[in-house]
């Protein structure tokens, strides 16, 4: 399987929520790194600390929350890009979104090593009303 291949079976398994298969394809010291300003921003490491500073509060706090990839770049030496939207809707305000992203992944011996998120967090913001 290629990186790329990896990568995309994650959107695939988060899309359908089989969060299992996402922190399955996790190295045991992954290095989450969301963008800063946003609700769950900051590095969040290892796939427990992966699932229950974001995956989990995704879960509880949107409704139809999707991060779907329109674009996945293979750059070669572990390192792919996705680029994509995000959209859903923020249960607390009962407000909507639709924001694009890009998302750097590292993959070493078959597993994600890091993720780091580009997202515009001042419209995530201005949109849910926060």
């Amino acid at each position: 399987m290629t990186n790329a291949e990896i990568i995309r079976g994650i959107y695939d398994d988060f899309a359908t929520g089989n969060i299992p298969g996402v922190l399955g394809a996790f190295d045991e010291n992954i290095a989450w790194t969301e963008a800063a300003g946003f609700m769950y921003g900051g590095t969040h490491n290892g796939p427990n600390g992966v699932l229950s500073g974001v995956f989990m509060r995704i879960g509880t706090e949107w409704e139809g929350f999707a991060a779907v990839p329109n674009k996945i770049v293979d750059g070669g030496d572990g390192n792919v890009v996705a680029i994509g939207t995000y959209s859903g809707k923020f249960i607390q305000t009962g407000k909507s979104t639709t924001v694009p992203f890009a998302h750097e992944w590292e993959v070493r011996d078959g597993k994600v090593i890091k993720f780091h998120q580009h997202t515009d967090t001042l419209v995530i913001v201005r949109d849910l009303g926060l």
